[in-house]
């Protein structure tokens, strides 16, 4: 049985919805690679906080990790540092994204905008998700029987389904996430690699901030069945509950963390 911690690569760890996910990671006594794009201070706070999340005398390591998953020799370069630092990966979260550079509706978006969504939030999951899965398809078979149950998760939105006239790139890459899942799932069953998206409903983040009373009144008037929030720790538990093969008889799935946004009602 495996007494070493778990490894996760977490990529957009250093605030928002992915630091929460690296703190409940830590907090269950595993490791976590932190991956950020620009903002090391963030990262290394993360990886600060990880510290005093862990349990006491925890093997446990948290590094931050320097990439932008949009661009292929970073996610590359991403991989080879991870593997090397850790020694294997057990999860891989995809995490990372952007919103557009301005909300405008879909007769007016700039292409400039939609170019740096997908490459973000499209592209990069899908290329990482790749070089992964081909990593672990390579090692697997080396490795004891422990080893053979690696996991993905997608951290998607409702706005795979929700649209939004005034950002429709953003949809388009959410939706693109459902369907990225969809297909690793099937291509890596047969090596035991299970894949899950989770759809996030509205979750206070830097990245909502700015639209917090409009979603305070919504939220209020009804928008979700569960009248509150999201926080970054309802998307995390989930992740954590991934890793530690709650179920191993799923994958492809979907699963909302939405407050019951997805439900229709009449």
């Amino acid at each position: 049985m495996r007494c070493e911690p778990q490894v996760a690569l977490i990529t957009g760890a250093s605030r928002g919805i992915g630091r929460g996910i690296a703190l409940e990671f830590a907090r269950r006594g595993n490791s976590v690679a932190i991956n950020y794009v620009a903002r090391r201070e963030s990262a290394e706070e993360c990886a600060e906080l990880c510290q005093k999340a862990a349990p006491p005398n925890s093997a446990a390591r948290f590094e931050p990790v320097q990439a932008d998953i949009s661009q292929a020799a970073d996610r590359t370069r991403l991989l080879e540092t991870v593997s090397q630092r850790f020694g294997w990966i057990d999860l891989l979260v995809n995490n990372a994204g952007v919103a557009p550079l301005l909300r405008a509706d879909i007769l007016e978006a700039s292409e400039e905008s939609f170019d740096h969504v997908l490459s973000t939030d499209l592209k990069g999951p899908y290329f990482l998700t790749q070089a992964v899965a081909r990593y672990w398809v390579e090692k697997l078979p080396q490795l004891p029987l422990e080893h053979r149950r690696p996991k993905i998760v997608t951290i998607s939105s409702v706005s795979a389904y929700a649209a939004s006239i005034n950002r429709g790139d953003y949809c388009l890459a959410k939706a693109g996430l459902g369907m990225m899942t969809k297909l690793f799932a099937l291509r890596l069953a047969e090596f035991g690699i299970q894949v899950f998206e989770i759809r996030p409903g509205v979750i206070a983040t830097d990245m909502t901030a700015p639209v917090k009373e409009q979603y305070d009144r919504r939220i209020s008037a009804g928008l979700s069945p569960i009248r509150r929030w999201g926080r970054p720790e309802d998307i995390a538990r989930v992740v954590a509950a991934v890793a530690e093969g709650s179920f191993p008889f799923s994958t492809g799935e979907v699963i909302n963390v939405d407050g019951g946004f997805h439900l229709d009602s009449l």
